[in-house]
């Protein structure tokens, strides 16, 4: 057996494997929704322009990813967080997306997410350690 060096990928090496792992899945997904991937992202400004809320989010094949739903902590309890998942469950229901997935922390904001009909599909302890890290689902068919 030859020796294998394991290295510090580049940026183009990084990009490389992405490719790679994109052309295998893409051999196991219809053809219908190989090439559905889209990034949705949103934000509110306040009055002097500077961002109080966003939503950084992916359309992947059949679904909907939430990567990042941020609030100004001195912006919450005005329903800014609402606005944008409202706004990003409109988007993926219109493009005909089976379901929305994301993941929270226990110290951010599960119990708003619950409130707004996503389940809970597992939780890993100690992640950090000492809090929860959450995924959910909400299904849209």
């Amino acid at each position: 057996m030859s020796q294998i060096n394991i290295n510090s990928s580049t940026l183009e090496d990084s990009e490389y494997v992405r490719q790679q792992l994109i052309a295998f899945n893409a051999a196991h997904v219809s053809e219908e929704l190989r090439h559905r991937y889209e990034e949705l992202n949103f934000n509110i400004k306040n009055e002097a322009g500077e961002i109080v809320a966003g939503v950084l989010s992916t359309l992947c094949w059949n679904w909907l990813e939430i990567d990042i739903l941020w609030v100004d902590a001195e912006q919450r309890h005005q329903g800014y967080g609402s606005q944008l998942l409202r706004e990003v469950e409109r988007i993926a229901r219109e493009k005909s997306c089976d379901f929305i997935q994301l993941n929270t922390f226990s110290y951010q904001a599960p119990e708003f997410y619950k409130k707004h009909g996503y389940q809970l599909i597992t939780t890993i302890e100690n992640a950090p350690t000492g809090h929860r890290h959450y995924y959910f689902k909400k299904d849209l068919t």
